[in-house]
């Protein structure tokens, strides 16, 4: 693309900045300065006088200007201590370069490379439940009845509930819109599951689960969702429909239902996790939910369960304990549980109902858990696994899943729940109702 090295002068509020089209055009056409360029990125002059002669007057910040153009000039984020932070993301929305000020803030995740940027502390009284990180480097965090909703900059939206009844979980269906799963109220028909908008808060439609032609109330569970935008939940209701149910994202209408067979468990799963490769559906249900562990892989495509595996029946060791969390490790053909010491145990996927393969390396604690303890929680990210053990977070790489690094506050007490995404990791805490942001620097200038 050829762009003209145009000069531009621009009136900021009073003060004269001069720059070039090639800097304006780094903004991007769907931006404030794209709107300046005709369709072949030639700057628009507006009147007939020369171009060098022509100045654009914009009644804004000139000090949050002067940050901008210098983020568009350099691709480096430097704000000055005069320039509040609230005030230059005002004005780079206003700009069209909220993207470009939030990818210049922190650099691609790496767990090696993480470094705390911030604590939050929640007001919603008693701890935090679950928290789920947005695609867009937001969180949201369910306590208790609600769902508090944060946005990338860490301001908080209109909490969400649905019927205040107690949220199970809470998934992301993209950066606007939000999944609650929630306990149903006998009699009454509350709970279930809701669609909702991060910005606003307003419920855009219920989810209802459908029985032998009838709708029917039901406590949703855990949540997840599929790349050709379907959504999963573990379903309890009070017939015979336990099991997990399948609703199109954008009509929100129940498409499938695959329903628990006896002597297994779906319908109190714990844990759900879509694979894109085989096209089958993760679905852990752990210790304490049920005295036994189920896992099992589910391929709504023949309605069949085809891998399945359970501690029943199995003798348990003092080492070994019981899984607390398990996630499936398509590239490996695994599947990893860890359990209450934080060994990480692996189960080979092609081979249906093996046994797990305990790896001491792994372990970072012996002896006498904490008196509150939090149960540990796993998660894959870039081909590196985590792990969450009292108040720290493991990280493991490599085919032998070598400890790399470590993640320790001291603050807030022990990690009950963490989540990656948006190239950040958020941790919540058991005692101070707080959360902590990780995210990795960005790469030093060569």
């Amino acid at each position: 693309m050829k762009i003209p090295k145009d000069r531009v002068r621009f009136n900021v509020g009073g003060r004269i900045f001069e720059t070039t089209s090639t800097t304006l055009a780094n903004a991007g056409r769907n931006s404030f300065f794209g709107a300046l360029f005709s369709e072949n990125w030639s700057l628009k002059q507006p009147n007939s006088d020369s171009f060098s002669n022509c100045e654009f007057f914009i009644d804004r910040n000139p000090d949050c200007f002067s940050v901008l153009l210098d983020l568009l000039r350099t691709g480096d984020l430097n704000i000055p201590t005069n320039v509040p932070e609230r005030n230059l993301y005002r004005e780079a929305s206003f700009y069209g370069l909220l993207d470009h000020v939030r990818s210049a803030k922190w650099g691609q995740f790496d767990g090696n490379r993480l470094r705390h940027s911030r604590s939050v502390t929640g007001r919603a009284p008693g701890d935090g439940t679950a928290i789920r990180a947005g695609p867009d480097g937001g969180c949201c965090v369910a306590h208790g009845s609600v769902v508090h909703v944060y946005d990338w900059i860490m301001e908080e939206h209109p909490p969400l509930n649905l019927d205040y009844q107690r949220v199970n979980d809470v998934a992301w269906v993209d950066s606007e819109n939000i999944i609650i799963s929630a306990c149903e109220r006998l009699g009454r028909g509350d709970g279930g599951m809701g669609l909702f908008s991060k910005s606003t808060g307003e419920l855009r439609y219920k989810f209802q689960v459908c029985h032998e032609n009838q709708v029917k109330s039901f406590t949703a569970g855990a949540l997840c969702t599929s790349s050709d935008f379907k959504i999963f939940s573990s379903c309890k209701g009070r017939s015979n429909e336990y099991g997990i149910g399948v609703w199109d994202q954008v009509t929100g209408k129940q498409i499938d239902f695959f329903y628990e067979s006896p002597g297994w468990s779906l319908g109190d799963a714990d844990k759900l996790q879509w694979l894109n490769g085989s096209n089958c559906l993760l679905v852990a249900t752990l210790f304490p939910r049920k005295d036994n562990c189920y896992i099992s892989m589910l391929d709504f495509r023949d309605k069949r369960m085809v891998w399945s595996w359970s501690d029943f029946g199995a003798p348990i060791t003092v080492d070994e304990k019981r899984v607390r969390d398990t996630i499936a490790m398509e590239d490996s053909n695994a599947i990893c549980v860890v359990n209450e010491y934080e060994d990480l145990g692996f189960m080979d996927l092609r081979m249906n109902g093996g046994s797990v393969k305990w790896s001491s390396r792994s372990r970072m604690m012996k002896g006498k858990l904490s008196d509150e303890p939090c149960y540990p929680k796993l998660a894959l990210h870039g081909g590196q696994l985590f792990s969450s053990m009292d108040d720290c977070i493991s990280v493991f790489c490599g085919p032998d899943w070598v400890l790399t690094s470590r993640l320790r506050r001291d603050y807030g007490g022990s990690i009950c729940d963490f989540s990656i995404g948006g190239d950040r990791l958020f941790a919540l805490h058991s005692e101070e109702n707080v959360f902590d942001v990780w995210e990795t620097p960005p790469p030093p200038i060569s």
